[in-house]
């Protein structure tokens, strides 16, 4: 009976032409065939035959003559008020957006980013969107690998990284900033003194992070080609444990300078004694935002903050 059922409404759909909303709000409003021709630019007979086509449709006459013109019959006075609400809130949902209106904003975005994005962009981020956006709240997610789905399922509105090969072609980018490696440590530890080497670095303790697609690996690529390899007495999943292990033991970060700044208060940072290129931090998101206005915004957004804040890093 349900199959017979949808199979009916869905015929019914088929056979309704939508248009003709428009038509009978002209009509009712000009309570005239021709006048309502004029304003749709139609003839006369194209407009008496719509109106043919709304009587069949509604099984009432809603227009008929009284002397020289036409009248409402009361189905028409029902619907005139319900059609135009229709037809307003249908041109609403079709018409371009011309003007964002920030301060009555009410969305939620979800951004995706490694350790460090939030804390050291965040807060910048947070004042702005408050400032501009009060109703705007903010969701910042980790980013466990370089997957493309969460953009994709629209589960994430934003996110930032290094460009992988793992990421979805159409997904589209925006570069924030240039960042590079650097070596951290607790103050006071040895490393802080005195003139640094690649032997030097590669013979401390040093915690490793091990994940998929790091760049740090490059790191170890280097001191490779010198007959030298990192010390690693500790692995972690992600650059907050290596930096809370840095601060709290004798043990040698390697993190991202600009992306991890957040979190290294207080601590001793150096440039590596190996040369180590530099990589571009980008932001991604997916086609069908694109042209959104609020996510444009977001966007534009998170770019100057990153923008300023990554220039005063170094």
């Amino acid at each position: 009976m349900r199959e017979v059922a949808d199979r009916a409404i869905h015929g019914a759909m088929n056979d309704l032409d939508l248009n003709l909303l428009v038509t009978l709000d002209v009509l009712l409003d000009e309570g005239s065939v021709v006048g309502a021709a004029k304003r749709l630019k139609l003839s006369a007979s194209a407009m008496s035959r719509s109106l043919a086509r709304l009587r069949q449709a509604t099984g009432d006459p809603l227009l008929v003559r009284a002397g020289r013109g036409l009248v409402p019959t009361p189905r028409a006075l029902e619907l005139r008020g319900r059609v135009r609400q229709v037809v307003v809130e249908a041109e609403a949902v079709l018409r371009p957006v011309l003007r964002l209106d920030l301060p009555s904003l009410s969305r939620k975005f979800t951004i995706r980013s490694t350790e460090g994005f939030a804390e050291t962009f965040g807060p910048a981020i947070l004042s702005r969107v408050a400032v501009d956006a009060p109703h705007v709240r903010l969701s910042f997610l980790p980013k466990p690998d370089k997957d493309s789905t969460p953009l994709r399922d629209g589960s994430v509105d934003l996110e930032t990284g290094v460009i992988g090969r793992m990421m979805g072609p159409e997904i589209l980018a925006l570069g924030l900033f240039r960042d590079r490696f650097v070596g951290l440590v607790r103050r006071g530890h040895r490393l802080s003194k005195g003139q640094m080497t690649p032997q030097r670095y590669a013979g401390a303790a040093h915690v490793v992070i091990e994940r998929r697609g790091l760049r740090a690996a490059m790191v170890d690529e280097v001191l490779e080609r010198m007959a030298l390899a990192r010390n690693a007495v500790v692995t972690v999943g992600g650059f907050g444990a290596a930096i809370a292990l840095a601060r709290g033991s004798d043990v040698v970060a390697t993190v991202p300078e600009k992306h991890t700044s957040g979190l290294c208060e207080g601590m001793h940072r150096f440039e590596l004694p190996v040369a180590v290129e530099e990589f571009t931090i980008s932001l991604f998101w997916h086609p069908r935002l694109d042209a959104d206005p609020a996510h444009k915004w977001l966007r534009k957004l998170v770019a100057n903050v990153c923008s300023q804040v990554s220039s005063s890093t170094r």
